[in-house]
């Protein structure tokens, strides 16, 4: 089915990148406490989308996070046309187990969180990519910790802002006051959790490179050579 084991490695966490950005989208509507603290629940996923993100950007470049981001951001929304039209069929009265009240109180998120959501993703993203590469071209192969966790750090802080700004504040669903406070609790929560993953991170690299063998370096080195190539053409 796979002609080589670089497509199988990239299907596998494309597969799990995709999965956990669109749970996150669907579940973050819920906002919990940490604590005196408010954050959306929606966060809990991502530290894996974290991981994947540093792993293709290694191995695949910034062309190959750009198109991935692309196509999990138009199936987050097509996930999102799915439970509108969801909403809109009415549940078996007396047999359904969920009534149309509790699906549409979960899933009925407000268009305002949805562009929130999608909007965040693709700008951090994007500018995830851009952090990632710009600190490998400056420390080359060393460091994977700074350049996956200093993106993470820096694209999460705009992603976290965004959301809540585009979701929860102009729609008035929060005042100004909530809305820095979930903020700064989700964006510390990422921070907490990014810099955890310091040794997942490796982990992962190990883990792919055993699983590539002698491929590994060359597909790292071709990686980084596209990528600053198209650096330097943007």
């Amino acid at each position: 089915m796979f002609k080589t084991k670089k497509e199988l490695v990239f299907i596998i966490l494309a597969g799990i990148f995709i999965t956990n950005a669109i749970v996150a989208e669907l579940i973050g509507g819920k906002l919990i406490y940490l604590g005196p603290f408010i954050m959306s629940v929606g966060i809990l996923p991502w530290p894996i989308v974290f991981l994947a993100t540093d792993l293709i950007n290694e191995y695949y470049g910034r062309t190959g996070v750009k198109k991935l981001s692309l196509i999990t951001a138009s199936l987050i929304v097509y996930a999102f046309v799915i439970l509108f039209f969801a909403m809109r069929v009415p549940a078996a009265e007396g047999i359904s187990v969920v009534t149309d009240g509790q699906f549409t109180a979960v899933f009925g998120q407000s268009m305002w969180i949805i562009i929130g959501s999608v909007v965040a993703f693709l700008v951090s993203q994007f500018i995830d990519v851009s952090i990632f590469w710009l600190l490998r071209d400056k420390t080359g192969a060393k460091m994977i910790w700074l350049r996956s966790t200093g993106s993470t750090i820096v694209s999460q802080l705009v992603d976290t802002f965004i959301v809540a700004g585009i979701g929860f504040l102009l729609p008035g669903k929060v005042d100004f006051a909530t809305f820095i406070n979930m903020s700064l609790t989700g964006y510390t929560a990422k921070l907490i959790i990014a810099v955890a993953l310091t040794p997942a991170i490796y982990a992962g690299h190990a883990g792919v490179n055993k699983y590539l063998g002698t491929e590994a370096d060359e597909i790292i080195k071709h990686s980084a050579e596209e990528s600053l190539h198209h650096k330097v053409k943007d």
